[in-house]
C-alpha cells in the first residue's frame, strides 16, 4: 500500500484494518502515523511524498522517481498478493502501471476527479490498475467498456459521521466543548487548507462575514486551521484593517468540531462541503482562482457544479459563487437565506437522504473486494472456517 497524504493515510488505515478483520495480513509500503499504526511496515517515510506547489516537484522529481523505483523493487520481491494505491494519483498511477505490466494485481482507491475535468485519465487509470474503488455512486458508471472492475464502495466520512445522532444534541456538545452559548449565533468559516487557497478566499470571506454582521449584529465567526502555519497566517489576517473588529475565533485543527456547533458555513469547495454536508449544516460555497488560471480550467471543467452536495444530487441544493461572484454582499445575502426555517428544513431532509447513500461501510466493502480480487471465493471461506475452528 502507499498513501501520500494524511486523507489517503486515514483511508488506507480503514481498509487495512478491515483487511485484517477476515484474515491475517502483512503489509509494506509508505504510509503515514494512521497506516502504521495498522500494521503497515513502511519502508520510507510519507514526508518524502509530501510537496507543494509547482516549483518543488519539478526539483524534487529526481528523488521521488528514485523512491518509485525503490518500492517497485520492493514489491515485486515481497510477491505480494496484490498493490494498493491510495489516492496520490500521479504517484500511485505510475507505479500501478509498471507493477501491473510485471503481473501484479493492482488496486487504486479513489476515483481521480474525473467527472469534472481531465476525462482522458479514465483510459490511464483503466490501464494502471485491475480494481477501482470508488467513493461517489455515479463514478463506475465513467469507467463502462474499461478492462478493469470500478465499484462504489461509500465514504469512510459517512461511516464516521452518525446519521443517528440528532443534530441537536451534536450541536449542544459541539458547543460545550468550544465554549459557544446556545443562543449564539455562530458561522464556521472555511476558506481551505493551502497556502494558495488562503491567498484567494480568506478575504473575501472575511469580507463576507463582516457584511454579514452588519445584518446580524451578534453573529460570531470560527475559522478551524489544519496547521498551526496557517493558524498563524489566518491570525495575522484577522488582526487587521477592517477585521480587527470582527469577532472571530481562529481555533486548530477542529473543523468537525467547528462544523457540527455552527448555524451555516460559508466554505471552500472540496471535501469540507462534504463534511458539512454529513453533520446537517446549511452552507455557502465560494471559490477563486487567479485569472489566468481560472480561464484555463473553465475551458476543460465538465460538471455544472463544484459543490459535493450539488454533484451528488444533480441539482443546486446550496449556493455557489464562483471567481467575480465572490462579492462580499452576495456571499452574505446568501449565508442569511440559508438560515432560514424552510430552506434548513429541506437541506436536512436532502443532506440526510444523501448521507444513506454514501454510507456504505467503506472499509468493509473495499476490504472485501480486495480479497475477492486475489483469493477465489471458495478460498476464503475454508480460511474463514480454519480460524473459527478450534485449535
Amino acid at each position: 500500500m502507499v498513501a501520500g497524504e494524511p486523507s489517503g493515510d486515514r483511508l488506507g488505515a480503514g481498509l487495512l484494518r478491515a483487511l485484517q478483520e477476515e484474515g491475517p495480513v502483512e503489509a509494506i509500503g509508505i504510509g503515514g502515523t494512521e497506516l502504521t499504526e495498522a500494521g503497515l511496515e513502511s519502508i520510507a517515510p510519507m514526508a518524502a511524498l509530501t510537496m507543494h506547489g509547482i516549483i518543488e516537484p519539478l526539483l524534487r522529481l529526481p528523488g521521488v522517481w528514485r523512491l518509485l523505483r525503490m518500492v517497485e523493487r520492493r514489491v515485486v520481491d515481497a510477491k505480494v498478493d496484490a498493490f494498493i494505491g491510495v489516492d496520490f494519483n500521479v504517484f500511485n498511477l505510475i507505479l500501478e502501471r509498471r507493477l501491473k505490466r510485471r503481473g501484479i494485481t493492482t488496486v487504486h482507491y479513489v476515483s481521480p476527479s474525473v467527472y469534472a475535468w481531465r476525462r482522458g485519465r479514465i483510459a490511464r487509470l483503466a490501464k494502471s490498475a485491475d480494481l477501482l474503488l470508488t467513493l461517489f455512486p455515479f463514478e463506475p458508471a465513467l469507467y463502462a467498456g474499461q478492462p478493469l472492475r470500478a465499484v462504489f464502495v461509500g465514504h469512510p466520512l459517512a461511516d464516521e459521521i452518525d446519521p443517528q445522532v440528532d443534530d441537536s444534541v451534536r450541536r449542544t456538545q459541539a458547543r460545550a466543548e468550544l465554549g459557544v452559548g446556545e443562543d449564539e449565533l455562530l458561522i464556521c468559516v472555511m476558506p481551505g487548507s493551502r497556502r494558495s487557497e488562503i491567498g484567494y478566499m480568506l478575504q473575501p470571506f472575511l469580507a463576507a462575514a463582516r457584511e454579514f454582521r452588519r445584518q446580524q449584529p451578534t453573529a460570531t465567526f470560527v475559522v478551524p486551521c489544519a496547521t498551526e502555519a496557517l493558524q498563524a497566517r489566518i491570525m495575522e489576517a484577522v488582526a487587521q484593517g477592517d477585521n480587527a473588529d470582527l469577532p472571530v475565533r481562529v481555533v486548530g485543527d477542529r473543523a468537525r468540531q467547528v462544523l457540527a456547533a455552527s448555524d451555516a458555513a460559508l466554505v471552500k469547495s472540496g471535501t469540507s462541503t462534504l463534511e458539512a454536508m454529513l453533520l446537517g449544516i446549511p452552507m455557502v460555497v465560494g471559490y477563486r482562482l487567479g485569472a489566468v488560471s481560472y480561464q484555463l480550467i473553465k475551458r476543460l471543467i465538465r460538471t455544472p457544479f463544484i459543490a459535493l452536495p450539488n454533484i451528488l444530487s444533480g441539482r443546486a441544493l446550496v449556493p455557489e459563487l464562483l471567481q467575480g461572484d465572490m462579492q462580499p454582499a452576495l456571499l452574505a445575502a446568501e449565508l442569511g437565506r440559508q438560515l432560514g426555517d424552510a430552506p434548513r428544513a429541506q437541506l436536512r431532509h436532502a443532506f440526510a437522504r444523501l448521507h444513506d447513500e454514501l454510507r456504505c461501510a467503506a472499509s468493509t466493502q473495499s476490504a472485501r473486494e480486495v480479497r475477492a480480487l486475489v483469493q477465489p471465493p471458495q478460498q476464503v471461506q475454508e480460511m474463514l472456517k480454519l480460524q473459527k475452528e478450534p485449535t
